[in-house]
């Protein structure tokens, strides 16, 4: 089984150190979710995987090979950085059918990938007039020409609408399926919690969590609790002086952190409070990474 593994990476631009020290794997048959801050290092680390750009130290290899020793990396390795870099005057066929004859890739592999990626209809027409979802779906047919097992997307929900959306995150989690290894790097929270198996979070370059994605939001905090009483006001000063944090929700409700929900139905019993609702809320994963990279983001809001 094919796994990306990197060691001790290390990238410096002059003075700049982008990423630091950097170790960790991603393993065939998941999705690991490849998450930052703005800056964090994160393209420049896919980069160094796939030989783009040459590590000031430490190493990275697929199946124990450095990328620039595979005899034929897009058999190997499949890796979407850019969707738009393609010929916008080149159809979608001949796009396809240049990379699989330089790659010694047979030419039937072009029409299975453009059926694949739902681009049969279109394979004649020219890519500069698609949209950006269609874009997307091209990258990821070349990246499937090779019938590679280790896959490489930077971002590639960007852009996109729903349908669009939904269609990566199925297709990811297809991929991961059949065995292979799967790196998706996303700014949008809520939707690696619905692709991702797994996370590497980095910030400043350094690794900050590398985990599966329920040990990382349960590990992010108890989450809140959903509390509705006819004394809310009342209840909601109770709280406070136990020492919880209470925000007022809709229809009436308080969001409760700072105390489970066995506590707050203790508290109520001890003061005689009635509560029609009592409800543990799971910490997101948008909770959990703000939390765990508050101190590497680039910039922070300052208040006034």
């Amino acid at each position: 089984m094919t796994r990306i593994e990197v060691r001790g990476l290390t990238k410096r631009y002059g003075s700049e150190t982008v990423v630091d020290d950097l170790s960790f794997a991603v393993e065939p048959g998941q999705v690991t979710g490849f998450l930052g801050p703005n800056g964090a290092g994160k393209s420049t680390t896919m980069k160094m995987i796939t030989g783009l750009a040459l590590p000031t130290r430490g190493s990275v290899t697929i199946g124990g090979r450095r990328y620039a020793d595979l005899p034929v990396p897009l058999t190997e390795v499949g890796a979407l950085l850019d969707a738009g870099a393609v010929d916008g005057h080149r159809k979608a066929y001949d796009h396809l059918l240049a990379l699989a004859v330089s790659n010694g890739i047979p030419r039937r592999r072009v029409g299975e990938v453009l059926a694949r990626t739902g681009l049969e209809s279109v394979a004649g027409k020219r890519t500069g007039g698609f949209s950006l979802g269609m874009r997307q779906r091209l990258g990821i047919a070349a990246t499937l020409l090779g019938d590679p097992r280790v896959l490489i997307f930077d971002e590639p929900v960007n852009g996109l609408d729903p349908e669009g959306i939904r269609w990566i995150r199925d297709f990811m989690r297809a991929l991961a399926a059949e065995g292979r290894a799967v790196l998706v790097s996303s700014h949008l929270m809520s939707e690696m919690a619905q692709t991702a198996d797994h996370l590497v979070v980095i910030g400043r370059g350094r690794l900050i969590a590398d985990t599966s994605m329920d040990a990382l939001v349960t590990g992010g905090g108890q989450g809140t609790v959903l509390v509705r009483t006819p004394d809310r006001a009342v209840f909601a000063r109770r709280l406070v002086a136990a020492g919880a944090a209470v925000r007022e929700s809709l229809e009436s409700s308080l969001i409760v952190s700072g105390l489970s929900s066995a506590e707050i139905g203790a508290l109520a019993a001890t003061h005689g409070a009635v509560l029609s609702e009592l409800t543990p809320q799971r910490a997101s994963l948008e909770d959990a990474f703000m939390e765990l990279t508050r101190d590497s983001v680039e910039y922070q809001e300052v208040a006034r």
